[in-house]
């Protein structure tokens, strides 16, 4: 092999043939290696496992490919796990297919690899089965990764929005808006200051001591696209209540606060990656906020609002005593962030 075909990909890569398999081997298999996905057979034979089984599918085109606190590879694996996470799941497996163009470079295709396989060791999920197409230069930018991933569900767990009743608390785990606003400025060489940068990590760990610790867990959420405006909406008209929201009480850190008003963007339509929203009874609230704040992933935890009864809407009560609306997001002002 020479040294070009060495340094990017090709399309024989792609073709199931001799550089395929040391594809398979040199990257995926050494970084993903595990006794499920060691057979490289057609489908991964998995364990049967008694319960409920979670099941989630999900693909990532992030622009850049590789940003401050994460890349497109540790992302994928974030994303999948968390999607599982906020079911009331706990994640075992996921499955991952690369979409690459020819030209991408395999050291930056090995960097991916090796973040997605720390990420699966944080989380503790193994991947068991996948893909690769080579598409030619021009037909996909860089890499897409496609996910599938599942989960079991104790028995004695039932989230959802029919548990909601007015006086539940909501809650967040931290900081909101950091991942679309890292995104935007890598993209654009915004170079906003402040040490900003993506929230992208897997919540099952700090999500599965809240279920272990309390009863009252109602429902959570993933803040991704569209961030916390537009899943307390979806929770709101689902449920059949309205959500109140305090804007003084939302935790926006310095660095994303900063950002955010230079551009003029709104924080709580912004994209997260290791946020996530969670209604509970309020007499657990101060517990699970408790807990929260000693994990490292929930250390700016807090009440931002409350349920109360209604018809489906969210409202913001402002700093200066005003109320308003708040609506599903209207046109992505920001595509490509996950």
């Amino acid at each position: 092999m020479n040294k070009d075909k060495e340094e990017i990909i090709l399309l024989a890569h792609g073709d199931g043939g001799l550089l395929t398999r040391e594809l398979v081997n040199n990257i995926f298999l050494r970084h993903f290696d595990n006794p499920l996905l060691r057979p490289l057979a057609d489908a991964a034979v998995l364990p049967a496992q008694t319960g409920r089984m979670a099941f989630t599918a999900d693909a990532f085109v992030v622009d850049p490919v590789f940003f401050p606190g994460g890349d497109i590879g540790k992302l994928a694996v974030c994303g999948t796990v968390n999607d599982l996470a906020v079911s009331g799941a706990r994640p075992r497996h996921i499955t991952a297919s690369f979409i690459i163009e020819e030209g991408f470079a395999l050291a930056a295709l090995e960097k991916i690899a090796a973040s997605m396989a720390a990420a699966c060791a944080e989380a503790g999920v193994t991947v068991v089965a996948g893909d690769t197409k080579v598409v030619p230069r021009g037909h996909v930018d860089k890499i897409f990764i496609s996910t599938a991933g599942v989960g079991m569900i104790p028995d004695n767990l039932g989230l959802g929005c029919h548990r909601l009743r007015p006086g539940d608390a909501v809650l967040v785990n931290g900081s909101l808006g950091n991942h679309g606003l890292t995104i935007l400025s890598a993209r654009e060489n915004l170079g906003l200051e402040g040490g900003l940068q993506s929230d992208c990590a897997p919540l099952n760990g700090i999500i599965r001591q809240l279920l272990d610790k309390c009863s009252g867990i109602k429902i959570m959420r993933d803040l991704t696209r569209g961030g916390l405006a537009t899943a307390a909406k979806e929770i709101a008209e689902a449920g059949g209540i309205d959500i109140y929201l305090q804007e003084a009480l939302l935790p926006v850190d310095a660095a994303a606060r900063g950002g955010a008003e230079m551009l003029g963007l709104d924080p709580l339509y912004l994209a997260n990656e290791g946020k996530f929203l969670a209604i509970v009874d309020p007499t657990e609230a101060a517990l699970v906020v408790e807990i929260l704040q000693r994990h490292p992933f929930g250390r700016d935890a807090r009440v931002i609002g409350e349920v109360r009864a209604g018809k489906g809407n969210v409202y913001m009560e402002t700093a200066l005593g005003g109320t308003r609306i708040i609506d599903y997001l209207a046109g992505n002002p920001l595509p490509r962030i996950c």
